[in-house]
């Protein structure tokens, strides 16, 4: 029998914590226009691929933000970690109790907090796209920015995402896409507008990566 979230967040808290203060974070691609949005206070929604998530939760934390975290047990252990960090969290995914999890994610944008939503969760396929949250960046009107992180030296899980864990003193890069917001398509023509943000959302994202795995490259 597999332990508890709770057990297993308390045991893996600390050496995780330990690990993260290690990294040597680089920041590239558009990152001063999400420096901007924090500094204004305003909302937005942060899209990332599940893979990416440890470093990015680390990095972003002590923000308040609260993030999109699957009912199955997978989640609830991403979610007390989370928690342990300062995120506040909307339960649910694009296979379990999705609609409750989006119409918290738009309560929360329209009372001016951010969200962190992985689009390929919570259980794959690996990087492919569901679209679910567009249509609560829609709603809430907030502005979506794209990232991805990736690390010279880290070791891959062998779950279906293969989860990243860059090891003690990595250089780990973290690329920010252009924000964009989705049109609310009020007397527009042309294709709908979560179509169009849903492919500006993957070349960002694609993009993202790009940068972000030059790093283990180099």
């Amino acid at each position: 029998m597999p332990p508890s979230p709770g057990v297993l967040v308390g045991l893996a808290s600390p050496p995780l914590s330990w690990l993260s203060r290690s990294w040597r974070i680089e920041l590239v691609g558009a990152y001063e226009e999400w420096r901007e949005l924090e500094r204004s206070r305003k909302p937005y929604v942060l899209l990332a691929w599940h893979d990416a998530m440890l470093p990015l939760l680390w990095h972003h934390r002590g923000t308040g933000m609260t993030i999109v975290v699957s009912e199955a047990r997978e989640g609830r252990y991403l979610a007390g970690y989370a928690r342990r960090l300062g995120y506040l969290e909307a339960r649910g995914s694009s296979t379990r109790g999705g609609v409750r999890a989006l119409v918290g994610a738009i309560r929360v944008l329209r009372s001016g907090g951010s969200v962190a939503f992985t689009p390929d969760g919570p259980r794959g396929p690996r990087r492919t796209f569901k679209g679910g949250i567009l249509l609560a960046a829609q709603r809430g009107k907030a502005p979506i920015v794209p990232v991805h992180a990736d690390a010279g030296a880290a070791w891959r899980l062998g779950s279906w995402d293969r989860l990243l864990i860059p090891k003690p003193l990595a250089r780990v890069r973290i690329a920010y896409g252009t924000p964009f917001r989705v049109d609310l398509g009020e007397g527009a023509k042309g294709p709908d507008p979560l179509e169009r943000a849903r492919i500006r959302a993957i070349h960002e994202l694609r993009e993202a990566v790009r940068q972000a795995e030059s790093a283990s490259t180099e």
